[in-house]
């Protein structure tokens, strides 16, 4: 029997690469001062329909419940963040910046890049107004992707900001009614024939190819988030375009997706300001403005992969956490027990130890110290009551007392967490 279509398991090896992205993902989130918190897996299906409309159903997996309840395996985090900030936001100072990692779910079309499961970081900041939690959420962003070992030269941050264009259609005399349907056919640009762009698009079609082909789109508040990002030296992963409009409807402000230089993955990271969200999931009760962002896993995976020295730090950080400090070699069956002593000992001081759990030739313990990356290797044999203390990178040999050990490996042995 096999997974289910888009669905993955995850052998060691992909477990290590997948622990290793949440790793990388949390140090950094938790270096912008943000607090993880996580929400459920499952939730009301309405929940999702009143922030994407009836329509989003067809893209969850949903069912009823034993309580005769419609339920859905969560496909986002957002509206989760959004109840839980109106029923909770009395007990926080603002402005909150919150991350979570956690695992999502979409029935759709498998391509590259999506599958039916996922993981996603999220990072949000509630209840800030002010151009600067753009800049920080930004500047977040573009860190998390340099602690992979990604550079200006591999991603590109685009820009861009929803009021541009709500400024254009008013000049333009559009209706309100009208703007988010504009704002769609304008997200989808270039992935959807020209004629039926201009079909959308009507009379507006001219002046917004103008605009999209001139690169406009430059306003003050594009201008001064780029120089807070330049002032971080993070200018460089930057570029203007008005063509990322992200074609969510709640989106109110500055919105960004991050692709990779050569253009070969779908959108890595995406996100931006939804200032009315909350207030709309909570029938008004709560109104804060927020912005946000999430990356996936399964994109970002692909975009390491390919890219050689990110690859290279990934392996090698992913090596050096596999390591463990000391393996046991017990040469002498009947010293196991006293071996067996000291493992607890090691074990409870944070050191990472391993033991041949029935007996073994000592050559073949000896392989296996190499083979898990020991540093050193304890033998417990004829020495005893002294132990046999083997270097394993200089091959250096000592004997230390039993009753002296621990104080001894404190001195020779650092951890390797």
């Amino acid at each position: 029997m096999q997974t289910l279509p888009g669905f993955r398991d995850f052998l060691p090896e992909q477990c290590a690469v997948r622990n290793h992205i949440f790793a990388c993902w949390r140090e950094v989130a938790r270096r912008y001062g943000f607090v993880e918190w996580e929400g459920p897996v499952l939730e009301p299906t309405d929940l999702y329909k009143k922030k994407s409309g009836a329509e989003i159903v067809e893209q969850l997996f949903h069912f009823k419940d034993k309580g005769d309840r419609e339920v859905a395996l969560r496909p986002e985090l957002t509206p989760t963040l959004a109840r839980v900030v109106a029923a909770h936001e009395r007990e926080f100072k603002k402005p909150l910046k919150w991350f979570s990692i956690g695992q999502f779910f979409r029935y759709e079309k498998q391509q590259r890049g999506r599958l039916r499961e996922h993981f996603q970081l999220n990072c949000d900041i509630i209840g800030e107004a002010d151009l600067a939690a753009d800049i920080e959420l930004v500047a977040l962003c573009i860190d998390v992707l340099r602690a992979f070992g990604l550079s200006e030269k591999d991603v590109v941050v685009r820009i861009s900001d929803r009021e541009f264009w709500t400024d254009f259609f008013r000049e333009q005399n559009m209706p309100a009614d009208r703007w988010d349907e504009l704002l769609q056919v304008i997200d989808k640009f270039g992935r959807e024939p020209r004629e039926r762009t201009v079909e959308k698009l009507g009379k507006l079609a001219d002046p917004v190819f103008a605009t999209l082909k001139g690169g406009g789109g430059n306003s003050d508040k594009l201008n001064r988030l780029i120089a807070g990002l330049r002032e971080r030296g993070l200018a460089d992963f930057i570029e203007i375009d008005v063509g990322i409009v992200r074609g969510l409807a709640y989106y109110t402000g500055i919105v960004f997706e991050v692709f990779d230089r050569a253009g070969k993955f779908r959108a890595i990271a995406g996100g931006g300001r939804y200032d009315n969200l909350i207030g709309l999931l909570s029938d008004g009760a709560v109104s804060l403005p927020a912005l946000g962002f999430a990356m996936g896993d399964v994109v970002l995976g692909e975009l390491i992969n390919e890219t050689p020295h990110a690859r290279e730090a990934m392996e090698k950080a992913i090596a050096s956490n596999r390591k463990i400090d000391i393996y046991i070699v017990i040469a002498k069956e009947e010293r196991r027990a006293d071996a067996l002593a000291q493992i607890q000992q090691l074990r409870e001081r944070g050191y990472r130890v391993d033991y041949p759990l029935t007996p073994t030739k000592v050559a073949r313990q000896f392989q296996a110290a190499e083979e898990l990356g020991a540093r050193v290797a304890l033998l417990y044999g004829d020495e005893w009551p002294q132990v046999k203390i083997k270097n394993m990178a200089t091959a250096e040999q000592e004997l230390a007392p039993q009753d002296r050990l621990l104080a001894h490996l404190q001195a020779q042995v650092s951890l390797s967490s």
